[in-house]
């Protein structure tokens, strides 16, 4: 019966001792999301770069095959939109929200003719934007994300090192903006 009291005992030593390290922990981790590190480099509707050349990627585990891109956004601003002018091989746009959690993701086959030209607004935007819809969104894709503030992901496919100059080239031309 001793050896029974013992074994529970150091067991809720050891499971106590646990919970601390991972309360000591969690600070450090919680500052190294996403949003804190885009918010360190860059403002709100600046396209930033997720592996600059000869830096550490902005966010870890970046598939190699892909160059990125990525913007935060707040919708009391006013709907987003997010536009590229170019073709590459594969392109594919994510909206999150300001935890990380995906709420939305496309791909270049989603638009008619592979072009990047998307509009993210909330259910009450988009209500205003079916009644009076701007000249400039006339070929937009709308995606319609219950969120205020978040974060916009373009990746593109880099098939071999002699596609890098256009990915690199189309990812600079890409423009994530709110509306005036």
């Amino acid at each position: 019966m001793s050896r029974l009291v013992h074994a529970i005992a150091l067991g809720l030593v050891g499971a106590g001792i646990v919970h601390i390290i991972v309360l000591i922990l969690v600070p450090g981790y919680s500052q190294r999301d996403a949003w804190s590190a885009l918010a360190e480099r860059s403002n709100f509707y600046v396209v930033t770069r997720l592996n600059p050349p000869g830096e550490a990627p902005l966010i870890g585990s970046l598939d190699p095959l892909f160059d990125a891109v990525a913007c935060r956004f707040d919708l009391a601003d006013g709907p987003l939109r997010v536009h590229a002018a170019g073709k590459v091989p594969y392109w594919s746009l994510s909206v999150y929200d300001r935890v990380g959690q995906n709420v939305y993701s496309v791909n270049d086959r989603a638009s008619a003719d592979g072009s990047l030209d998307f509009v993210v607004a909330t259910p009450a935007q988009m209500v205003e934007l079916r009644n009076e819809l701007p000249a400039a969104f006339e070929r937009s894709v709308f995606i319609e994300a219950n969120v205020g503030e978040g974060i916009v992901m373009l990746r593109a496919f880099v098939p071999d090192e002699s596609w890098r100059p256009t990915v690199t080239r189309y990812l600079q031309g890409a423009a994530c903006e709110a509306p005036l």
